[in-house]
């Protein structure tokens, strides 16, 4: 039986991708008998209370986790996302790629959380699971990855910028409802206004706050 082993060795932009990815670099270690095949499914889960926070950032996460005297009951970890990957046959160690795609959306709290971090790294924790099919004396044989698995990472801020820059250069996105959209998009007409970072700004302005 073979004894599997994980380790998250790097995390880097995928430039050519759909949608927003970030590929983590992954390193995969067996001690038993060959790897014929691994269908991999990893969970991965952001601890927010293994970094410190700037008083800019703990003003913007707010809406997530509360005033901060809260923060020892509300700061727990949460889901980020699960991805699988079918592994290619391998022999005592092999190194992947694993693809995460990423989301803007800002009714999401994951990239609530990442949009509100300046700089730093974010601690994330991987729970890996799946199939391991094996090549031994007794011929193919099918075992599961325990459900103890699991590996450390600290994302690099930039890093998730960087992706987001490269999709939505000097933008964010907002999910608005439809009804929401109507009233603006009548707002910008009536006004003249161009476009829709000058409509919210004049909205802002109404309102009496500030533009930027």
């Amino acid at each position: 039986m073979s004894e599997i082993g994980f380790r998250v060795m790097t995390a880097a932009p995928e430039r050519y991708a759909a949608v927003p990815t970030i590929g983590f670099g992954l390193q995969v270690e067996s001690s038993g008998d060959a790897i014929y095949s691994l269908a991999l499914q990893c969970q991965i889960r952001i601890e927010p209370k293994k970094r410190h926070y700037s008083p800019g950032e703990e003003e913007r996460l707010l809406e997530l986790f509360g005033e901060t005297p809260r923060w020892g009951d509300t700061l727990k970890p949460f889901l980020w996302t699960h991805v699988s990957r079918m592994l290619p046959g391998f022999t005592e160690q092999t190194e992947i790629t694993l693809p995460v795609p990423c989301s803007y959306d800002l009714d999401v709290a994951a990239a609530k959380y990442f949009h509100s971090l300046a700089d730093g790294e974010i601690p994330l924790l991987f729970l890996f699971s799946g199939t391991v099919f094996t090549k031994g004396p007794a011929g193919l044989q099918v075992t599961q990855v325990p459900w103890h698995k699991d590996a450390t990472f600290r994302l690099p801020v930039r890093v998730w910028r960087e992706v987001m820059d490269l999709y939505f250069p000097n933008s964010g996105w907002l999910r608005l409802q439809r009804e929401t959209l109507d009233a603006l998009m009548r707002f910008k007409a009536e006004h003249a206004l161009t476009t829709w970072d000058e409509t919210l700004g004049a909205l802002l302005e109404k309102a009496g706050g500030p533009r930027q």
